[in-house]
């Protein structure tokens, strides 16, 4: 979209340069699609360029992954087979999220290589995966501000509701770190949509520790993301119940992807699958996925698994 409002475009990284009436750049795939109104009722009249910042987009260390806000989801998707991982490949086995949850953008290539993972945590729109993956694996969001000041918030706490977060006017996210110890941890992804390549209307991840400890994290369903933790695997009546605590009705989003009362529905049910998977031994078996869209490198989209009841695509009209 044209944006003929704006009167200038600063590469600039620096928070100190904000002003009333700019935006950050990062892949601008939201911010050209809604226009010169994107954030507000005023027009935008600058846009503040990160292109140039040069920050590398991956970095990997003993202690984890560091994303850089400006990442695109092209090179997140190839992180799994880079040589950079080392011997950590084998060892975090929460790795196998990364393509799953970037395969929910269901999107094209040409978004996939502008689209940033920072840009998908600050539009901070329920159905976002890069939050999905981020609040699941404990990620840590480092937010520069005016003056050299820097602050970290958990990613669970950076969105707070639909199309909101944590910024302040002129802060800009740096970066999201990923510990090694989720990524150490057994995963499990469940992500569903009413329509075929739609939307998700529900996407969780469940997560396992060396330790014992399961964490699910909900998003998609809810307007923010809500992770529960559990010091022992619990059993179907503790995990509803601690549902039903931490996801008040009027936290379950409504929209055309879906009403509320499918999301809840639908979160219950995938929240039961999850805790049972990873209530199984851990005997090597690849992550298993859920969704409507297709595995790396194939042809055609993938089915649910044989275990689960074809019908949860469905409408609550068709389930009827």
């Amino acid at each position: 979209m044209d944006m003929n409002t704006i009167e200038a475009v600063v590469p600039t990284a620096d928070p100190a340069e904000w002003r009333d009436g700019d935006a950050w750049l990062a892949g601008g795939t939201v911010l050209f699609s809604y226009g010169s109104y994107a954030f507000g009722q005023q027009p935008l009249k600058r846009l503040l360029d990160l292109g140039s910042t040069g920050w590398p987009a991956v970095t990997v260390t003993g202690e984890g992954i560091e994303l850089a806000a400006t990442c695109t989801v092209a090179e997140l998707y190839a992180l799994p087979d880079d040589p950079a991982l080392g011997g950590h490949a084998g060892s975090w086995p929460a790795l196998a999220l990364i393509r799953p949850c970037c395969d929910s953008f269901v999107a094209s290539f040409k978004v996939w290589n502008m689209s940033t993972v920072g840009g998908n945590l600050c539009t901070s729109l329920p159905a976002g995966p890069m939050i999905s993956l981020c609040a699941a694996l404990d990620g840590q969001a480092t937010v520069l501000g005016p003056g050299g000041a820097s602050r970290t918030i958990p990613v669970t706490e950076f969105v707070t509701g639909d199309g909101r977060n944590a910024l302040a006017p002129g802060e800009l996210l740096r970066s999201v770190h990923l510990p090694a110890s989720a990524l150490a941890s057994r995963a499990a992804f469940r992500r569903l949509s009413l329509s075929n390549l739609g939307r998700s209307g529900v996407l969780l991840i469940g997560t396992l520790d060396a330790g014992g400890n399961l964490a699910l994290t909900v998003t998609a369903a809810t307007k923010r993301p809500i992770q529960l933790r559990f010091d022992a695997q619990p059993d179907a009546a503790a995990l509803a119940a601690a549902l039903d605590t931490a996801i008040p009705a009027a936290l379950y989003h409504d929209d055309i992807h879906g009403l509320p009362a499918w999301r809840r529905d639908m979160t219950y049910r995938l929240a039961e699958e999850i805790r049972v998977e990873l209530s199984a031994p851990a005997g090597g078996t690849p992550l298993h996925v859920s969704g409507d869209f297709w595995p790396p490198r194939a042809s055609v989209p993938q089915a649910l698994n044989a275990s689960v009841d074809p019908t949860l695509n469905a409408s609550p009209k068709e389930r009827a």
